[in-house]
């Protein structure tokens, strides 16, 4: 019925001759002595592009600023319609806005322009800004006071705050990898398709919010455009805290910046597309290093069980070794007694963290027969030092995909997985010890190289602390099996020397 409902907006939108459907959102909160005149300066220009909306949500202001944006309307002061919402409970800056992107949602609007209703952000500039939209080229726009160089300072700008707000953009853009002039303008433009891309109503209800919703924007890979806007500041009253408000900032970007790492998890950062995610891996350089260290004979032919090694496929097939791949657990692919393989390299999404007792099982039956296969499996270490020291402080966060990740079941120590192992016959030859796979959190190749030698120096003094993850190169158990048919097959051969000897002594 909202399918149907946005369709019939559109056609009708469309036979109009306008461009599409604009909702204007104005959030407010005492503001009584400027939201007439924020109102009166919507350019009349917009009404002739686009089918224009007003939307002012007064977030439980404690003067008249309802009764004001209500006379307006009534009066017909302005050409748009104009719709004034009142939230009886004070909603906070981020928790007001997720009410006016859900009404912009449930409403099909094209698109949603963020205005401050204290006049600090200049309406006029509108037309400019929602044509970037409009024009497809970008599906977010910012209004940026700091494009042009100290312009902010000269529109009234307080010292402190330009330095706050040059000080916060420089160590956000440096931890997520952005270019953007600034991350702290309330004067921004978002189509709707792009909203309905990420999870902003799990954001903070605080000011921070605008924080979180551009991380999400730069995780889900949506285009992102600034454009000058003229900085205006007046006599109006600033509820931001600045320095509650520049930790929250700092504590949003930094957990964001760590969600590579999967030791933390946080729901609302996990906006990565879909297809990026499913063929994602932590650590397939990492594991190429650990095959190396076998020292694995040319020509080699290695079943990879688990998701996410394209490239490490790649990799070990221009090195000369045959690769074969099962992307779902291996118990559940018909791989008997007689498979081709030399090497069985059990990735840790592979069905060991969910169903560890089947999995070994399975390995047993199929290398009945095997006794030289050689088996490589990969696990987690929950014993890594930082879950210690989150587990410590009373932290236990789940993650995407590592340690600790949102399919696992069950959870290893070295010990741990080193015990499985031996219970159900098969010798561990050798142990490696992974680090963090860096080379996924940062871009500079020699900060990579750096953290990751002190890794793994780390890891040569205490394994079982400070690995990240376990490679442990496994033999098959010895099954009576083999055993039989080994006495089997070589009683025959002495059999026929006997038999052959006798035939020549008659």
């Amino acid at each position: 019925m909202q399918e149907q409902h946005s369709v019939r907006n559109r056609d009708q939108t469309a036979a109009s001759g306008k461009r599409g459907r604009l909702l204007i959102f104005i959030v407010a909160y005492n503001a009584e002595k400027t939201i007439e005149s924020v109102l009166q300066r919507i350019p009349e220009q917009l009404h002739t592009l686009y089918e224009v909306e007003v939307l002012i949500i007064d977030d439980s202001s404690q003067d008249d600023t309802f009764r004001r944006s209500e006379l307006v309307g009534r009066a017909k002061k302005i050409s748009f319609k104009l719709t004034v919402l009142y939230n009886p409970v004070n909603q906070g800056y981020g928790g007001n806005q997720k009410i006016g992107f859900h009404f912009a949602l449930e409403q099909n609007f094209d698109w949603v322009a963020l205005v401050h209703g204290d006049g600090q952000y200049a309406p006029e500039c509108l037309p400019e800004l929602v044509d970037v939209l409009a024009t497809g080229q970008a599906d977010v726009v910012f209004g940026s006071r700091m494009i042009e160089k100290r312009s902010a300072l000269k529109g009234g700008m307080p010292l402190y705050k330009y330095a706050g707000n040059k000080t916060l953009t420089t160590f956000q853009n440096w931890m997520l990898g952005s270019k953007l002039s600034e991350f702290h303008s309330g004067y921004r433009l978002y189509a709707i398709d792009a909203l309905r891309k990420i999870p902003f109503q799990k954001n903070s209800n605080d000011f921070h919010f605008d924080t979180e919703i551009i991380i999400q924007l730069i995780f889900a890979k949506l285009r992102i455009k600034e454009l000058h806007i003229p900085t205006f500041y007046g006599d109006e009253i600033c509820h931001v805290n600045g320095m509650k408000y520049a930790w929250d900032v700092f504590k949003a970007t930094l957990l964001a910046k760590v969600q590579p790492f999967h030791i933390f998890y946080d729901p609302k950062f996990d906006c990565k597309p879909l297809e990026e995610q499913s063929e994602e891996s932590l650590s397939e350089s990492l594991y190429y290093d650990a095959l190396l260290s076998e020292k694995i004979a040319p020509g080699s032919r290695i079943l990879f069980v688990g998701r996410g090694v394209e490239r490490l496929r790649e990799r070990l097939q221009d090195a000369g070794y045959t690769i074969n791949t099962i992307n779902t657990n291996i118990f559940k692919e018909e791989l008997g007694e007689a498979h081709p393989y030399d090497y069985i390299f059990l990735l840790d999404d592979s069905g060991i963290s969910q169903n560890p007792e089947e999995v070994i099982a399975k390995l047993a039956e199929i290398s009945r027969f095997s006794p030289d296969l050689k088996i490589c499996v990969t696990v987690a270490n929950v014993g890594f030092l930082v879950n210690r020291l989150l587990l410590f402080f009373g932290r236990f966060s789940y993650t995407r995909r590592g340690i600790v990740n949102l399919n696992a079941l069950h959870f290893f120590t070295l010990r741990s997985v080193k015990k499985m192992l031996t219970q159900n016959g098969f010798t561990v030859k050798k142990v490696v010890g992974l680090p963090i796979p860096y080379s996924a959190i940062f871009s500079s190749g020699g900060l990579i190289s750096a953290l990751t030698g002190l890794h793994r120096g780390l890891i040569r003094m205490r394994k079982s602390l400070f690995s990240f993850q376990f490679v442990l190169f496994v033999s098959p158990p010895t099954s009576l099996d083999y055993l039989l048919a080994s006495a089997v097959e070589s009683s025959s051969r002495k059999s026929e020397i006997i038999t052959d000897e006798c035939n020549l002594q008659s």
